[in-house]
């Protein structure tokens, strides 16, 4: 038996470290048990979690996204996978944990520094507004939004040949986004974003706008930054009530004037991994993220926070929850 310890939130805000005992004695056939090096949180989706927002997610329960780390076991029929193999996969906060290699479960390349591999599926992420959108070289590109999912998914719009537009609330966030290739950062608390637009894309306004913050009364707003045949695509997932008169907004997409089109972007709209005759999937997104990363072609200084403990789980949920925007990657260290 393993002496296993993992993060549950018990209730609403309320998030501790439990132990508990984990059978390795057998697996069921096609997984292995994961010993994990570094798991990432992602502050939009665990917060909404832990507040008790997302019906999905049943309390008490173990959160998490992404993680790295060493094989110790592996089933009879696997096969391509060893003991010692150090992988990549969609993993909770835990020591330890029986995972099946059937779906993102990818061997992690030794060319990049292990920390770096929980921040693939945050590129991941982003990388499928780039999937979803029209951007081409020469286009002008806002991203509102510049936590870390917004900052990949501007950092990945630019590596298309688009100029790209950080907006956001909070000027140590569009600090990591200037040092991260921002061609402009707007903070839109302080400024009329529209007419700084207007004036850098010479009156042209964006051709594609990636709303990242998932602040429903944000696209309300960027909307109007968007030229004409241009589009709004959803990265963000919208949480949170938000009323307003929406005709303003309908008619920026109906009126042949604007003729914006809506497009969504859940990191869900592709298959899990690669089958013939579809070209994207979250396989291939994620081995492409890898060698961008390996090339260096993704900065990812900036966007490393904080490295934590997983024993102070509950004070540093409660740090993001109260200074959400100072708050970039923050991973949880289970060495």
């Amino acid at each position: 038996m393993l002496e296993n310890k993992k993060i549950v939130f018990e209730k609403p805000w309320e998030a501790r470290l439990e132990t508990e005992s984990l059978d390795d004695r057998s697996l069921p056939l096609g997984h292995v048990i994961l010993k994990k090096r570094y798991s990432i949180i992602s502050t939009g989706t665990e917060l909404a979690c832990l507040s008790g927002g997302e019906s999905w997610f049943k309390m008490p329960g173990a959160p998490g996204y992404s993680c790295v780390g060493e094989i110790i076991k592996t089933a009879p029929d696997v096969q391509g996978f060893s003991p010692g193999d150090t992988v990549f996969c969609y993993g909770n906060h835990s020591l330890y944990e029986v995972i099946p290699v059937e779906g993102i479960f990818l061997h992690a390349p030794g060319d990049i520094d292990p920390k770096w591999i929980p921040f693939v599926r945050m590129a991941s992420i982003a990388a499928t507004a780039i999937r979803a959108s029209n951007i081409e070289w020469g286009d002008f590109v806002a991203v509102t939004g510049q936590g870390l999912v917004g900052n990949m998914a501007l950092q990945l719009a630019k590596l298309q040949g688009a100029t790209v537009i950080a907006v956001d609330v909070a000027d140590r966030r569009l600090a990591v986004s200037r040092s991260c290739g921002a061609d402009l950062a707007i903070n839109s608390a302080k400024t009329g974003a529209e007419e700084e637009i207007r004036r850098f894309t010479r009156g042209g306004m964006v051709s594609t706008l990636i709303e990242a913050s998932g602040v429903p009364a944000v696209a309300a707003e960027a909307v109007n930054w968007i030229g004409q045949n241009g589009e709004l695509v959803f990265l963000g997932s919208p949480r949170g009530a938000f009323e307003t008169d929406i005709t303003p907004f309908l008619n920026r997409t109906h009126l042949a004037s604007f003729n914006v089109t809506l497009k969504g972007a859940h990191e869900w709209r592709f298959p899990v991994n690669s089958i013939p005759f579809v070209k994207h999937s979250l396989e291939r997104n994620s081995r492409l993220i890898m060698d961008l990363f390996a090339k260096k072609k993704i900065v990812l200084e900036p966007l490393l926070t904080e490295i934590v403990s997983p024993a102070g789980c509950f004070d540093v949920y409660n740090k993001v929850r109260d200074n959400k925007d100072e708050y970039m990657g923050i991973l949880f260290d289970w060495r």
